[in-house]
């Protein structure tokens, strides 16, 4: 783990949870693609409003990242890196976009918390996120949908 803050706020989760000490480190990320809503996402998930978040399998893909599984540890910093919560996540799901429906938006815990709201934000990121590979949402692209649970916080 790069991230220092990340990586003090680990070790202090570890203090108190010698169960997870052979747990793979978590990974270390923020929310979105700007401080505006990376630091909002944050918030909503510290308060318990947020308990999911999706990414696009395609650019899971051309990133080369691997697919959350259940179990992972992730530190989620806000924009500027300093580490807030840890999460683990508890169930993963790989759904096609049209079949995204309001209960699961309302666990992502943005905006209004409404479907509508949701597919609007989320293909807008989708299409910033795909662009760089030349590539656009489709209705039919797979989303992978990752429900967690905050298992640390500083208070």
């Amino acid at each position: 783990m790069d991230n220092a803050s990340a990586r003090n706020m680990w070790g202090d989760y570890l203090d108190n949870h010698l169960e997870d000490a052979f747990a793979e480190a978590p990974k270390t990320v923020h929310f979105y693609d700007n401080e505006k809503d990376a630091n909002e996402c944050v918030q909503l998930v510290k308060t318990g409003i947020k308990r999911a978040t999706s990414h696009s399998l395609l650019g899971l893909q051309y990133r080369k990242e691997p697919l959350p599984k259940i179990g992972d540890f992730t530190v989620v910093t806000d924009w500027d890196g300093k580490a807030q919560c840890i999460l683990r996540t508890t169930s993963v799901k790989l759904k096609p976009y049209f079949s995204i429906d309001e209960e699961y938006a309302k666990l992502e815990g943005e905006g209004d918390k409404n479907l509508a709201y949701w597919k609007k934000v989320h293909w807008d990121y989708f299409t910033r996120e795909l662009a760089p590979y030349n590539r656009v949402p489709r209705d039919s692209m797979i989303v992978v949908c990752e429900v967690f649970e905050k298992v640390f916080e500083r208070k």
